[in-house]
């Protein structure tokens, strides 16, 4: 097995399952060569809260997608996720001072506006621009070298628990694995599912995972929102478990394979077999009983997505309406469930965009580790955590400071 420059991989630390992607870069295209997965037991709720277990399980979905593209994996872009993310929209304002904006205006204007308060415990994971204002004329994408004497800037502020970001790295490290960078999971979805034309006309991706449901909202081209849910795929199967009083192992497969959110969508005379606890005989019931346990969990977790952006106001912002994405959008019935609480077009999001073993991760389940691996090859840089590295605390603080330091190369690429 060689080690390919070209290569980028991306690795998707679920509540359910690790999943790691490899794609190769080449001729501007990004063709996925490899794939590997593993149940996930040490985290709960997108949080590790077992290092052992996570970086064993690492180890194996590493191992496998090694095998599959015949290369040796060092560095990874790695996924994050959790409760503790949270999403702010920041302003700043500067001078011109020759009256033409050049870049360091740019970068001194997102200086300005990510220069919020942030309680020690937190950490900035992104810091991605929204629009830029010139004397009044708002909505541009890039300002450079246009004339003006005042500019303004609109910045999204992605901010997560220290300890979480420390402990995906070391789980990683101890891998054997180097950290390109920690990358926001539902930004790593929305780099594989969504069209420009859809952010530009207005998109939610909501991505329901095993431990969390993730939303980020999209309007002209730039993120306005994004909310994390601590509610998702695990509570649909715990339900299934106690209603149909089947051991919760069994019940995630009863859910992946018979599972529907919409009652209506079942005949009635449809049944499946339900094993018991404590070795008594498995029983026959009608698969209506599974679709009203299901519903109605599901139902929720889509409300409370759907009640936060309308308290925070963006419930206009969605012309392109809403995609449905990560393990739990597989279940039969979701979009259409989705579509009556929303009033919005809903699909579900497989990855676009790429070329190589395209079948392979044409599904929900692998939107977020495919667009990590999309967002490294659009930001490709030096491994920032490295195996071995004693103090990762001031790893990440210098991180943050290359991170505004090399702002503006993002800037360029997004406009």
């Amino acid at each position: 097995m060689g080690k390919r420059d070209s290569l980028v991989v991306g690795l998707d630390i679920g509540t359910t399952k690790i999943c790691t992607v490899v794609g190769e870069v080449g001729d501007g295209q990004v063709n996925i060569i490899g794939l590997g997965t593993f149940p996930s037991k040490g985290l709960r709720k997108g949080v590790v809260i077992n290092i052992e277990s996570t970086v064993q399980s690492i180890k194996k979905a590493v191992e496998e997608a090694e095998l599959m593209a015949d290369c040796h994996i060092t560095s990874v872009y790695a996924g994050i996720a959790g409760g503790h993310i949270k999403g702010i929209n920041s302003h700043g304002v500067i001078a011109v001072k020759n009256k033409e904006i050049a870049p360091n205006d740019v970068k001194r204007v997102i200086d300005a506006a990510s220069a919020v308060a942030i309680p020690m415990d937190r950490e900035v994971i992104h810091i991605i621009p929204q629009e830029f204002i010139v004397d009044d004329q708002d909505g541009i994408k890039d300002p450079v070298g246009m004339s003006g004497v005042r500019l303004e800037g609109r910045v999204h502020i992605v901010t997560g628990a220290i300890t979480s970001a420390q402990n995906i790295i070391k789980c990683a490290n101890r891998a054997g694995l180097d950290v390109d960078d920690i990358v926001l999971e539902q930004l790593g979805s929305s780099e594989a599912v969504l069209t420009p034309e859809e952010k530009e006309l207005g998109a939610a991706i909501i991505d329901i995972g095993g431990g969390t449901t993730d939303l980020v909202i999209f309007s002209n081209g730039a993120i306005k929102y994004t909310a994390v849910f601590a509610l998702a795929g695990n509570h649909i199967t715990n339900d299934i478990s106690v209603g149909l009083r089947t051991p919760v192992d069994e019940a995630e497969k009863i859910k992946i394979r018979y599972g529907c959110a919409l009652t209506s969508l079942v005949r009635k005379d449809e049944t499946i077999k339900v094993p018991s606890v404590g070795g008594r005989e498995p029983r026959v019931l009608s698969r209506q009983n599974l679709a009203e346990i299901i519903e109605p969990r599901v139902d929720e977790i889509l409300t409370l997505v759907r009640d936060e952006w309308v308290k925070k106001g963006y419930e206009n912002l969605l012309a392109s309406g809403v995609i449905l994405t990560g393990g739990s959008a597989i279940l039969e019935g979701i979009p259409e469930l989705a579509e009556q609480i929303f009033n919005l077009p809903v699909r579900r999001g497989t990855p676009i965009g790429i070329g190589g073993l395209v079948d392979l991760v044409n599904s929900p389940i692998y939107a977020t580790g495919v667009g990590l691996v999309l967002y490294g090859s659009r930001n490709k840089a030096q491994s920032r955590f490295k195996v071995g590295e004693g103090n990762i605390f001031s790893k990440v603080t210098r991180r943050m400071k290359e991170w505004i330091r090399d702002f503006f190369n993002g800037i360029m690429m997004i406009s």
